[in-house]
């Protein structure tokens, strides 16, 4: 993997990662583009980029990474733990699932339930404003919700943000909690993917790895700033209207 290759990827990694569109779908529309050949090699590098991403959640919301928010963090885990449980039992049948096809479909159909979802959505009405907020029963739910992530194309963002808006959150504290469940939920899939490819960093490119870390790192932390200044003045519309569009562009191309 050449530097060329390494940014391409920190930049789709970086940007589509806690966003409700799947950075699945993307990989593989960048992967065709660029003549990018899924190895082992490359496995190893997206735990690198998957870690920057998990270091920019930390810094923007290093403020609740403490003591203090020990109720905030028992929640979360509460929240990660139905993911982590089914997809332990199910990780055979999860990797069966993946194809071209699925991804394109669940982009589509997860495009049409942010559309319904925004129709019939009150934000005046919504009792939690806050990430503090949240009960144990909501962050069960959004735990709940989290399992459909399983499904390729689903967007893991997309899952719990709809998982939080329904159990009466607002946007923003939705997409918050989101990004901060990504920090046990990517840093165990992290963690599990460096003990599977811990010898193929032997063969890496590591300028291309270090240059890859940081735009990942910089794009992720970018995003998530203007993806929150987003959602003060809009909703999440757009991004159902362009997961069904790329949906659509996905079967299309296959």
């Amino acid at each position: 993997m050449d530097i060329f290759q390494a940014i391409i990827i920190g930049i789709i990694e970086g940007f589509t990662e806690f966003l409700p569109i799947s950075s699945t779908g993307h990989m593989i529309i960048a992967s065709d583009f660029f003549g990018i050949q899924e190895s082992e090699l490359i496995k190893a590098y997206q735990v690198i980029i998957q870690f920057a991403a998990i270091l920019a959640v930390m810094l923007i919301y290093r403020d609740k990474i403490t003591l203090s928010q020990i109720e905030l963090w028992k929640k979360l885990l509460l929240a990660f733990l139905p993911l982590a449980i089914i997809g332990f039992i199910f990780k055979d049948y999860i990797k069966a699932l993946f194809s071209v096809e699925v991804v394109a479909i669940m982009f589509i159909v997860g495009g049409f339930i942010f559309l319904i979802v925004e129709r019939f959505y009150k934000e005046d009405q919504s009792h939690t404003t806050h990430v503090e907020e949240v009960s144990y029963s909501q962050a069960l739910w959004i735990g709940v919700a989290q399992i459909f992530s399983l499904i390729p194309g689903t967007s893991r963002a997309g899952a719990t943000i709809i998982g939080g808006m329904l159990t009466g959150m607002d946007r923003k504290s939705s997409a918050e909690f989101s990004f901060l469940l990504a920090i046990p939920v990517m840093g165990a899939v992290t963690a599990y993917d460096l003990l599977k490819h811990y010898k193929d960093f032997a063969d890496a490119n590591w300028v291309a790895f270090i240059i890859g870390f940081i735009v990942a790192f910089v794009v992720a932390y970018i995003t998530i700033k203007l993806f929150l200044a987003f959602l003060q003045r809009f909703t999440f519309v757009a991004f159902g209207i362009y997961r069904i569009i790329f949906g659509v562009i996905l079967l299309f191309i296959i």
